[in-house]
């Protein structure tokens, strides 16, 4: 079963925080200057070759975003050509609405950007959207966010929970896939109703 969902916002939340991540990154590699560069791997032993503990990144746009990154550590690996953060969250404050994105651990990809956040993966907005899974993954060529992982997605008046989801950029609507249970009830933005394979929300 695939579950679609018109949720054109939720795509968006995961543009802007993965596009955030690897704008603090790349600030990161910048200023890995002044990182601690970690002695040189025993044989058979995977080790940093720099390391950021406590990695605080703040700004604001032009048009009235702020945002925030905050991590407990951040090691780059030059020879795998990938940067971890562990213990992360992104803040996101437009003038409509926020968000947040937390994970215990994030991963970029140098030369393709793609973007990998695992473990306890939860995604809030400040209008009621609340995603959890343990894995998921940003494809940049595709601007595509995906995991087959079970995930749970809360809207208000609904609960959805899949095995899997698919959102690309663009579309006006996300998959959740796998074998669906779903549960609608009295909230502040939906009335009851029951679900079926393929429903349009």
């Amino acid at each position: 079963m695939v579950l679609k969902l018109h949720t054109q916002r939720f795509s968006r939340y995961i543009l802007v925080g993965v596009a955030l991540f690897v704008v603090a990154v790349a600030a990161i590699l910048v200023v890995r200057g002044r990182a601690t560069r970690t002695p040189r791997p025993e044989a058979g032993a995977t080790t940093a070759d720099y390391r950021i503990k406590e990695v605080h990144l703040q700004e604001e746009s032009r048009d009235g975003m702020r945002w925030q990154l905050d991590a407990d550590q951040a090691e780059a690996y030059e020879q795998q050509g990938k940067t971890t953060l562990r213990k992360v969250t992104i803040r996101i404050q437009e003038p409509q609405r926020s968000w947040t994105v937390t994970g215990d651990e994030g991963e970029l990809a140098h030369e393709t950007k793609n973007v990998e956040l695992r473990g306890n993966v939860v995604l809030i907005s400040s209008d009621g959207l609340r995603l959890e899974t343990n894995r998921l993954r940003w494809d940049a060529a595709q601007q595509r966010a995906w995991t087959d992982d079970p995930v749970t997605l809360f809207r208000p008046g609904a609960v959805v929970k899949g095995l899997g989801l698919d959102a690309r950029v663009g579309a006006q609507h996300t998959e959740i896939k796998g074998r669906l249970r779903a549960t609608f009830g009295k909230g502040p933005a939906e009335p009851a109703a029951p679900v079926t394979a393929g429903a349009r929300r």
